[in-house]
C-alpha cells in the first residue's frame, strides 16, 4: 500500500496500523520523507502516535551506539511543530546519558516525565536511581528506583556462585547487534 493509499482511506485505526507497517520496514535513506508524509495525516493525534512508536522502536535500538546522536537531530529536525515528539526524542537523548555515564543534570532529571523517569529508575546508573528513589515524582518511580537499588545491594551480598560468568561482548561485535 502506497502513502496516498494510506492517506485515502477513511479509519484512522486502519492508517494507523498501515503508518506502522511502512515505518517498521521504512529504509534509512527514506525516512525522514516518510515520517514527514506520516504527519500531514489529517487525525493529527493519531498521526503522531504512530511516529510517536516510530521513534521509541527506533531510539531504543540505537540508543547505545554511536548513530544515535545524528539520527535524533534528523529526526528532531523532521518533528520540529510536534512539540511531544520533540520532547520524547530529547528524553530519549537524555536517558542515553545517564546509561553511557554521559555528563547529564540531576534537575533536568527530575523535571522529565514519569516515562523517562520509570525507565530510568530501573536502570543501571547508581546515582541516577538513587536520586529517583528519593524524588521521583510517583511512588511508582521511587518504589522502582529502591526495588531496585534493593536488588542490586542483595546481589553484592550474596555468596559466588559456581556457575560461570559469561564473557562481556567485546564494542566491535555488541555495535553489530
Amino acid at each position: 500500500m502506497d502513502i496516498h493509499d494510506i492517506l485515502k482511506d477513511p479509519d484512522e485505526h486502519v492508517r494507523f496500523a498501515a503508518y506502522l507497517d511502512r515505518l517498521e520496514l521504512v529504509a534509512d535513506p527514506d525516512e525522514v520523507d516518510l515520517v514527514s508524509r506520516v504527519l500531514t495525516d489529517p487525525d493529527r493525534t493519531m498521526a503522531r502516535s504512530a511516529v510517536l512508536r516510530h521513534l521509541d522502536r527506533r531510539a531504543e535500538g540505537l540508543c547505545l551506539g554511536s548513530a544515535y546522536e545524528e539520527w535524533a537531530r534528523t529526526m528532531t529536525r523532521v518533528t520540529i511543530d510536534h512539540p511531544f515528539l520533540v520532547e520524547r526524542l530529547r528524553e530519549w537523548s537524555l536517558l542515553r546519558a545517564v546509561t553511557l555515564g554521559l555528563p547529564w543534570r540531576p534537575d533536568v532529571l527530575l523535571a522529565s516525565s514519569n516515562w523517562l523517569q520509570l525507565r530510568t529508575a530501573a536502570g543501571t546508573n547508581t546515582e541516577a536511581v538513587e536520586l529517583l528513589a528519593e524524588a521521583g515524582r510517583t511512588k511508582r518511580i521511587r518504589n522502582t528506583a529502591r526495588t531496585a537499588l534493593n536488588h542490586r545491594g542483595s546481589s553484592r551480598n550474596r555468596p559466588p556462585t559456581t556457575r560461570p560468568r559469561a564473557e562481556p561482548i567485546p564494542p566491535s561485535v555488541a555495535d553489530g547487534l
